[in-house]
């Protein structure tokens, strides 16, 4: 199901204030502004960084961590 992008920044702003804090998380939105953030670069750089295995290890404990809810199939 398609989110609105109204929606996609809601769940935005709660990921950023719940985990950053209001102060930070608006910061952080300042930061992306004000430098013409790439993220495409930006990703390529921090995943480049990481060493072999470790994004895979990094996953693994997020689904263990957050297991799956909801009817959709797993692929």
């Amino acid at each position: 199901m398609a989110k609105s992008m109204t929606e996609l920044m809601t769940r935005g702003m709660e990921c950023l204030t719940e985990t950053l804090g209001v102060v930070e998380a608006e910061e952080f939105i300042s930061l992306v502004i004000r430098e013409r953030f790439d993220y495409t670069k930006w990703q390529r750089e921090y995943f480049d960084a990481l060493a072999p295995g470790e994004f895979h290890a990094r996953a693994v404990e997020h689904a263990r961590r957050n297991p799956r809810h909801g009817a959709a199939e797993r692929l």
